[in-house]
């Protein structure tokens, strides 16, 4: 019995003693970490995550806010002439032609924003809300520059709207929707980010624009349609998309809150856009234009000349000045300057930040009226009696700005006089009224400042 005791507390002695050597010598930690990383790795990649959950409700928020307020745009239009001799007996008049987009609605009265090209040369418009009612609409105004319309439900109901945000505190990486009718498809929302702000498509745009772009899918039918941040609220008016296909291949572009909203206001109080000018001309700087002009600037709008008697000249602006802000915002290319004063008016006072001489200068100008007429890209104005006499002519109109790429490549620039289309003389910006879409223009005469003339010949 002694025995078997013994052996029972040798055994027991050697078990504790056992078990304190494995801990002794034994590192747990390993074991430790690895649960805590196992744990970590679980609760990162959970789609039931609070952050997950966080970005899912802002969309499905945003989603709900907006999806009553975005119409389906119905344009008919009567295009050419009699066809066929049927047509001609039956006065037919020409064919009949149905064009789709999208439209926003901005009042609770019915005042819609889309864009010009969704209801150009429209002869009735229908309207059909989320909820299948349809409604007409009258055409209020249009910005064919900018590429927006203005629309008004006819009738005394009541919808729901969307609010504007303002576009200028939009951020690069932020979250966006877009909403609208693509392909028919009526209340269709997609989901992106902003990719980039202040897009200008083709430098030798007459429409030049800044855009707001984004990688939310936009197709054929979502012009008009609303771009809008997770509150709901409305960042933009979606425009176009750049595809060989036709299709959305990445990116989008939609017109920027602030001057849709500026649009709507100048049609429904003007009848018309009110476009105020800083009065200077130039263009955006690059590394090239830089080494060119022996200057360290690579950012900002090189002031190539100002115009007489504009805001520009008057506030002490001068040729060489490198503009890089207006009200504090940051000017880097020409997209940035013409984007923020597409939401200025004629009168409004603006800060210009300027570098001159390696010096930072801030000058308040005055924005004037838009004396300019847009005519093939080219942005034209009436010449004063000291600048004729300067290029040696006795008429002709001053190009302020060229955005024509095909005329630009034949050596014309700004600064340039036109003074003769089709061998008539071009003296006032009135004359330009006798030529639309339809003329067909043979040949035009311009005159550089020094009196040289250069014909140009259309075949």
């Amino acid at each position: 019995m002694k025995k078997l005791l013994y052996t029972f507390l040798v055994s027991l002695f050697g078990g504790f003693l056992a078990l304190f050597m494995h801990n002794f010598y034994y590192d747990h930690s390993n074991n430790i970490i690895t649960e805590e990383k196992d744990n970590m790795v679980n609760i990162s990649f959970n789609p039931l995550s609070n952050s997950n959950l966080s970005v899912e409700n802002d969309f499905v928020s945003a989603a709900e806010k907006t999806i009553h307020s975005v119409v389906h745009v119905k344009n008919t239009s009567i295009s050419g002439g009699n066809s066929s001799l049927w047509d001609y007996f039956n006065n037919s008049g020409g064919k009949t032609r149905v064009g789709m987009g999208s439209g926003v609605i901005i009042s609770e009265d019915g005042y819609i924003i889309t864009n010009n090209h969704v209801i150009e040369n429209a002869s009735t418009i229908e309207i059909t809300t989320n909820n299948n009612k349809t409604y007409n609409a009258e055409l209020l105004g249009s910005d064919e520059v900018s590429d927006i319309a203005v629309l008004k439900i006819v009738g005394d109901e009541s919808f729901p709207y969307i609010r504007f945000a303002d576009s200028d505190q939009t951020k690069i990486g932020e979250w966006v929707l877009a909403v609208g009718n693509p392909f028919n498809l009526t209340s269709t929302v997609t989901a992106g980010i902003i990719s980039a702000k202040s897009r200008d498509l083709n430098d030798f745009d007459s429409k030049n624009q800044s855009f707001i772009q984004t990688d939310a899918a936009v197709n054929s039918g979502n012009s008009g349609g609303a771009l809008v941040n997770t509150n709901g609220d409305l960042i933009g008016i979606n425009t176009a998309i750049t595809s060989g296909t036709g299709g959305f291949v990445g990116y989008s572009f939609a017109v920027p809150s602030n001057v849709a909203r500026k649009i709507f206001e100048d049609i429904i109080e003007f009848g018309n856009v009110q476009k105020g000018l800083l009065g200077v001309t130039g263009f955006g700087l690059n590394s090239k234009s830089a080494n060119e002009l022996n200057i360290d600037l690579t950012e900002g709008f090189f002031v190539n000349d100002t115009e007489a008697e504009m805001g520009a000249e008057r506030a002490g602006i001068i040729k060489g000045d490198v503009i890089i802000s207006l009200d504090n915002i940051k000017i880097e290319k020409f997209s940035d300057l013409s984007g923020y004063l597409s939401t200025k008016r004629p009168g409004d006072k603006i800060s210009v930040g300027i570098i001159r001489d390696n010096k930072n200068i801030k000058l308040r100008v005055t924005l004037e009226k838009n004396n300019n007429v847009s005519f093939l890209g080219m942005q034209l104005k009436n010449m004063t009696k000291t600048e004729l006499e300067s290029y040696k002519i006795t008429h002709g109109l001053k190009i302020s700005n060229l955005r024509n790429s095909s005329l630009f490549r034949m050596g014309v620039k700004p600064g340039y006089a036109l003074t003769e289309i089709n061998n008539n003389e071009i003296k006032k910006t009135e004359d330009l009224s006798n030529y639309n879409s339809n003329t067909k223009i043979n040949q035009m005469i311009f005159v550089s400042p020094n009196g040289e003339k250069e014909r140009l010949i259309f075949e």
